[in-house]
């Protein structure tokens, strides 16, 4: 026969639940302690089986003392005058028959319900259909359900997304959605807005992947997504809420974002925020109820095109800046005022230690002597960067400084010696170096090309060094400086050391996520406000050994091309992203001379010049032939 489905547990106290949770929520609105008694009362009431008749009776729970059951009997005596019955007659006439009809409707728990009303009755009440309607879960405004579910979708939706973000990644741009910590717990607890994850996966919003962990958004979640933000955070504009900022983005019509745009504006119900009540303490959801949609709430049935692909997304944290030049509002994750940081070298250990020669143990006491301020730590890409790095003061009560937050500013130098750069010529490396520094998201890369004794004894001759240097400054677009030794080269990073610090001491630096500075190309570095990446989101970003997707591998193996540059990698990827595309691409073409000239005219580089007919053969023979090349 098999075992019989449990019956989903049906709290008998739905009054005194409801009650509870309104006052956690109010106490953690206010930032009041009571907020963790009122949610260790509601979990208690939450789980006890039994009808409870008065607020002194729910003193047996755990959690529920005298005041909170003061609290609850003046809330049911409330209750029982709204509805003009009487609280004594109530209680010493439990056969009333029409009482308990008429607080059935309004989950009042009536005195039948406390034992004396007949079994077969209480189960066929049971199977009425609810009144309010079908109810769902949408995670509660800045909870951590809420920013995770946002933070996701909006990666989703851009262009350059991977389809996934990292833990650590993901809780880096979903704080400033939060009202709670995604790392540090809750005092006497050991909950974190990270906590929601788990109902996001269970309920079909996130999927998690592979290992270390990656999640990525489902159709389901984009939809409830788009629903929170296009009803919006509650009360917006009143007084202790924090002001939105919109953010506008066009979705191509039929793409996954706006097919999941029309599926949240076609079952979007009309939902008023003041009858929200949070129904599990964990991860903060919410219980919406379905109502009918209402033309006054500006969303119908059949939204045309424009409101499929025009989404406006809330991005509620701080205030919103507006950097001048971009033509698109973001909101920083933090802003780093004038006179509160200080511009800091850093300087790759690898600098610093290792190599047979003491050459390396002089640039630490060189910079110490020129008075540079200066941190050695492991760069991912680089030997020399900057950052601005916050001044912090030691709190009373405190044995340690605060944690220092730091925004890479746009500067990055690489420096090679001569032998070093024969070697990494002929290793293959000169051209990856190149690659990664110009795509590490720093839009003033710097290479440092030091003399060191006679060119003359290396294995390339000296003439095609120089046109190494000449095609990186060129073709490549770096700044290269030229040193005759050690010595001139940290005199040139302390003279780079003071423009900087010259340079920003008047700015204010906004903290972004990569994402949002790729919008941001253009901005003007004349203006007031400099948005940048923070040095945590660079370092994992640029980690050499990390896991690729198929285009950035398909980006390494048109590298090994000869002749292929970055520009023209680039411009291949971009029309044909994967190998499967390129091949399908071939496959489609008649003959082979059309298959030999089919990537001759893709623009590359800012002259938009064509690829041309060499690389392009070079590329079909690669990915066309079957078989051996030779």
């Amino acid at each position: 026969m098999g075992r019989k489905a449990k019956k989903p547990f049906e709290n008998p106290n739905p009054l005194f639940l409801k009650w509870l949770e309104e006052w956690r929520d109010e106490a953690r609105a206010k930032d009041s302690k009571l907020k963790h008694a009122y949610a260790k009362a509601a979990s208690s009431m939450c789980k006890y089986p039994m009808p409870l008749q008065c607020g002194r009776d729910a003193m047996i729970l755990e959690g529920i003392g005298e005041s909170i059951a003061q609290k609850l009997d003046a809330a049911l005596n409330k209750h029982y005058a709204e509805l003009g019955i009487d609280p004594l007659a109530h209680v010493t006439h439990p056969d009333n028959t029409s009482m308990a009809r008429s607080s059935s409707l309004l989950s009042v728990p009536s005195p039948s319900d406390y034992g004396s009303r007949p079994t077969a009755k209480r189960a066929k009440q049971k199977k009425q259909p609810p009144k309010s309607g079908k109810k769902e879960y949408v995670p509660g405004y800045r909870t951590g359900a809420y920013a995770l579910i946002l933070t996701l979708f909006t990666d989703s939706q851009h262009p350059k997304s991977c389809g996934y973000m990292n833990r650590a990644e993901l809780q880096q741009q979903a704080q400033g959605l939060c009202d709670t910590s995604f790392t540090i717990p809750e005092p006497g607890t050991r909950y974190t807005a990270w906590s929601s994850m788990s109902t996001l996966i269970k309920k079909g919003y996130v999927i998690k992947s592979s290992s270390p962990a990656k999640y990525s958004i489902t159709d389901e979640g984009c939809a409830l997504a788009l629903r929170l933000q296009t009803v919006g955070p509650p009360d917006v504009g009143s007084p202790g809420r924090p002001s939105v900022a919109p953010f506008c983005v066009t979705a191509p019509h039929g793409s996954p974002i706006a097919r999941a745009s029309s599926m949240a504006v076609r079952h979007t119900p009309a939902v008023n925020h003041a009858s929200i009540v949070d129904d599990d303490d964990d991860d903060d959801s919410m219980d919406i109820t379905h109502t009918q949609t209402s033309t006054a709430t500006g969303m119908i049935d059949d939204p045309g095109p424009c409101l499929i692909e025009h989404v406006q997304l809330f991005a509620p944290s701080l205030p919103s800046q507006s950097i001048s030049g971009t033509g698109v509002n973001f909101t920083p994750t933090f802003t780093l005022k004038p006179g509160t940081f200080d511009i800091v070298l850093c300087v790759d250990f690898i600098e610093t230690t290792g190599g047979a020669s003491k050459r390396k143990d002089t640039l630490v006491p060189e910079l110490q002597s020129n008075g540079v301020e200066h941190s050695v730590r492991k760069l991912q890409v680089g030997d020399f960067l900057w950052v601005a790095r916050e001044r912090t003061r030691p709190l009373p009560g405190q044995l340690s400084l605060p944690v220092r937050r730091e925004l890479v500013l746009d500067y990055i130098c690489e420096r090679k010696r001569m032998d070093d750069l024969n070697q990494s010529i002929i290793d293959g490396r000169f051209k990856e170096q190149k690659f990664r520094l110009r795509n590490c998201g720093l839009r003033h890369p710097i290479y440092l090309v030091e003399d060191f004794g006679s060119a003359q004894n290396l294995s390339l001759p000296e003439s095609t060094l120089q046109q190494a240097i000449v095609n990186t400054q060129v073709i490549d677009g770096f700044f290269v400086k030229r040193t005759q030794d050690l010595r001139e080269s940290v005199a040139y990073l302390t003279i780079m050391t003071r423009f900087l610090q010259s340079f920003y001491k008047d700015k204010t630096l906004l903290a972004f996520p990569r994402e949002h500075l790729d919008f941001m190309a253009s901005y003007d570095l004349s203006s007031s406000q400099v948005p940048l990446m923070t040095f945590e989101e660079f370092s994992e970003r640029t980690v050499k050994n990390k896991a690729m997707t198929v285009s950035e591998m398909f980006g390494k193996q048109l590298m090994q091309v000869s002749g292929m540059s970055a520009d023209k990698a680039v411009a291949i990827l971009n029309k044909y992203p994967t190998p499967k595309s390129l091949m399908d691409a071939y496959d489609m073409q008649p003959t082979d001379s059309h298959r030999e000239s089919m990537l001759a005219c893709l623009k590359y580089g800012k002259t938009q010049r064509n690829l041309g007919p060499s690389i392009s053969r070079l590329v079909r023979m690669l990915y066309c032939t079957r078989g051996s090349l030779y």
